[in-house]
């Protein structure tokens, strides 16, 4: 029952918006370890265990799009022990979850800068990508070494290439041309992102992108966030009214 009415409230009533894409701030773990005298590490495996059951309940709900941020540009100032801790969670989720991936339809994608992750996780990374390629039922986009700052300078760098070389003519730059060079290039832009453990930041996630999006900030830690507490919220966002400028 829950899950039937969070996919209904998230395609919306009348003059209403549907929803598709949902990206989330994960965030909590440590804190939810630490409160329990566990070392921080501990939350971050409940945390991915998490990642799991929201996945497959996604699709039931009507969320074709999901993207969550693992891991931010800001998190190197942790531990050198958290840090290569997280790093050992991401190869063994991409290791462990490759066949129930591929089984359940997901396709996996992830968004940040590679190029500071260790090869062992970039070849695995790739490797998944690859497989789920062909995948349609859910759309798991992951942000490791993601910064939103640092996303749209690699992008208007790019960009700037381009008209340095001539490619556009007399023609001014638009933001789908700037969009087209994120990482998230090919991707809806999120509708709803909700961010856990009471902290009412965006943390630079997804600022481009997320111009338009609807926000929940929830107290719930991450390892505690339930598939019903996210089918409550995307009931709450099916009441919303999306103008988008409009009136």
């Amino acid at each position: 029952m829950v899950a039937e009415s969070a996919k209904i409230a998230s395609q919306g009533g009348a003059g209403r918006q549907s929803l598709r894409h949902v990206a989330v701030i994960m965030d909590g773990n440590g804190r939810w370890a630490t409160e329990r005298g566990w070392p921080r590490l501990v939350g971050h495996r409940r945390g991915a265990e998490r990642v799991k059951q929201i996945v497959r309940a996604c699709p039931d709900m009507g969320v074709n799009w999901l993207t969550v941020y693992a891991f931010s540009t800001e998190n190197w100032k942790r531990s050198t022990e958290e840090v290569l801790g997280l790093m050992k969670i991401f190869r063994r989720y991409i290791e462990r979850e490759a066949d129930g991936l591929s089984t359940e339809g997901v396709r996996m994608r992830f968004i940040g800068d590679r190029g500071r992750l260790d090869r062992k996780l970039q070849d695995l990374m790739r490797g998944i990508e690859a497989r789920t390629a062909g995948n349609t039922r859910l759309n798991l986009t992951v942000a490791i070494n993601y910064g939103g700052r640092d996303e749209l300078l690699r992008a208007s760098t790019r960009l700037a290439e381009k008209i340095a070389s001539g490619q556009f003519g007399d023609r001014q730059p638009t933001e789908a041309d700037l969009s087209d060079f994120l990482d998230t290039a090919g991707h809806p832009d999120p509708d709803l992102v909700i961010r856990t453990s009471g902290e009412t930041r965006t943390s630079n996630f997804l600022p481009w992108q997320a111009a338009y999006a609807e926000y929940e900030f929830t107290p719930t830690l991450w390892p505690d966030f339930t598939p019903e507490r996210l089918a409550e919220i995307l009931d709450r966002f099916g009441l919303r009214d999306r103008r988008f400028g409009g009136v």
